[in-house]
């Protein structure tokens, strides 16, 4: 192979990584948030149609969109790119904050899983009695797109959701590359990791909350459901434990579509465009158009 094209692959990759990274950087500053939010993120809220309860879903997209954080992160840091590219095409978008630990202000996702789902279901019903809509679907990140399952299985919510679209979701737990493999050996670290943090510990791979939840089937009739994941995971690991089984489940690995992006755990959810494409097919099937590399410039 002659020089060049040796390096071109790792120079389109970076040039790719860029692109992802940029695009969505002028919508990041239309964010929006929650009531009670941080002030600043009350003043974007105001000039933004996220988490706008007036907003009505059109014919083209009947169902209001729920974004769903993940851990130690919040509404609003989340869903700086993907919340303004879901409402530049049409959708009305919501995201709240879950998982609150007293004392612990900005970092969300930390408290016990079954306690958020049933933060999420009362915020579900919020937005449905706000747009007049029957069902919304559902977009988490990590723990964001694993907790819903449970809010579907155990507190009603698959009447209420056509459709979760979990990216990088933490579906079977995570060894964190077999770190948490030497919480036995510590005597009192286990105990300490579940009292101080229950979030976490409900997603270490074997727990109580996850054999639960992953107990009968993973997935629940009646609600499609989509995972979006990247080999480069160093977090959710193994990468292909996030994926489900069922009837109505489409497992996409992002290398897949696109061999040249690089995201990770975190990026994939925050600025990548290839995936969040791949989530707009998810979100509109019938009008699903093929994810490239050149959806990163879309």
């Amino acid at each position: 192979m002659l020089p060049w094209k040796r390096l071109f692959r790792p120079l389109a990759a970076l040039l790719l990584t860029t692109a992802v990274a940029v695009v969505p950087a002028a919508g990041a500053a239309q964010a929006a948030a929650p009531s009670g939010a941080h002030p600043l993120q009350q003043s974007q809220a105001s000039a933004s149609g996220w988490n706008d309860y007036s907003c009505k879903p059109s014919a083209a997209h009947p169902r209001p969109v729920v974004l769903v954080h993940g851990t130690f992160a919040n509404s609003v840091d989340n869903w700086l790119a993907l919340a303004p590219y879901l409402e530049d095409r049409g959708y009305c978008v919501f995201s709240l904050d879950y998982g609150k630990l007293p004392g612990v202000p900005l970092f969300y996702g930390l408290g016990p899983i079954a306690d958020s789902a049933g933060q999420l279901s009362t915020f579900v019903d919020k937005v449905l009695a706000a747009t007049g809509s029957a069902e919304v679907d559902i977009v988490g990140h990590s723990q964001g797109g694993m907790m819903p399952r449970y809010y579907l299985k155990f507190l009603g919510g698959a009447a209420k959701v056509n459709a979760l679209v979990g990216i990088a979701p933490d579906n079977h737990g995570t060894t964190l590359n077999g770190l948490t493999n030497l919480l036995p050996y510590f005597p009192g670290a286990e105990d300490l990791l579940s009292s101080a943090t229950p979030g976490l510990a409900d997603q270490v791979a074997g727990s109580a909350f996850l054999t639960k939840l992953n107990t009968g089937g993973d997935t629940v009739p009646g609600v499609h459901y989509t995972v979006i994941a990247t080999k480069y995971d160093e977090v959710v690991t193994p990468y292909s434990s996030q994926f489900l089984s069922g009837s109505d489940v489409h497992n996409v690995l992002l290398q897949n579509l696109c061999v040249l992006d690089l995201s990770e755990h975190v990026l994939i959810g925050l600025t990548d465009r290839i995936a969040f494409h791949e989530v707009a097919n998810a979100l509109d099937p019938a009008h699903a158009s093929p994810t490239t590399c050149a959806s990163a410039f879309s």
